[in-house]
């Protein structure tokens, strides 16, 4: 104020002014540090790194709605000290008062807007973040339909049928498959003699335990 002596001659509203005029001016480097925030969450968002900003996303918006509950509560009455409802403000003042009105109104018009540019880009990211959950089950779709045609083959050549296709061929493990088959058939008569014998002596077994009783 010492540096403005046409305005120091008009009082305290003077004094007002510049104090009010020296708050108003520094939001703006607030509302920048804001601005490039919102543009960096903008990159991420709309990139193609699979990222999920969404929380520094919410701390943004609840550090835009702080500054909105700082800045608009002062609209009103600077509005009235523009238009002259206090006798210590002197006329001349007045256009000072409404350049900083001005000022102040600029200021509450950006922090709506990152308010309503961050619910935005909050929306595209949940929207980002479902469109790659679709592309992932897409390739998982399609990852499991080509491995559904070697699986059918292997459950078909896995089973120990006697009549399956291919199975007197030279080729691959069905020849093997028929060899080891030829080579059990010999041992089939002894293997059923003895399932005879064991099932034999568990009747016997149950028949005298019940004697017994």
């Amino acid at each position: 104020m010492e540096e403005r002596p046409d305005l120091l001659r008009y009082g305290p509203g003077a004094a007002l002014h510049a104090i009010v005029d020296r708050v108003v001016d520094d939001y703006h480097p607030v509302i920048q540090g804001l601005d490039h925030d919102i543009r960096e969450i903008e990159g991420v968002v709309f990139s193609h790194a699979r990222t999920n900003p969404a929380e520094r996303i919410y701390h943004l918006k609840r550090e835009v709605l702080e500054l909105h509950d700082a800045v608009g509560p002062l609209v009103d009455p600077l509005d009235r000290l523009a238009r002259g409802h206090f006798a210590f403000v002197h006329e001349d003042l007045r256009p000072y008062f409404r350049d900083v009105h001005d000022h102040l109104l600029r200021s509450v018009a950006q922090v709506e807007s990152f308010r309503d540019l961050l619910t935005s880009v909050l929306t595209a990211n949940l929207t980002q973040a479902s469109v790659r959950q679709n592309e992932d089950v897409r390739r998982i779709s399609a990852w499991a339909a080509i491995l559904a045609v070697p699986t059918a083959i292997a459950g078909i050549y896995g089973m120990n049928f006697e009549h399956m296709p291919e199975l007197r061929s030279e080729l691959g493990y069905p020849l093997r498959a028929a060899r080891d088959r030829d080579d059990l058939l010999p041992a089939l008569p002894q293997l059923q003699a003895h399932r005879l014998a064991v099932i034999g002596r568990s009747k016997w077994e149950q028949t005298s335990s019940a004697s017994d009783a």
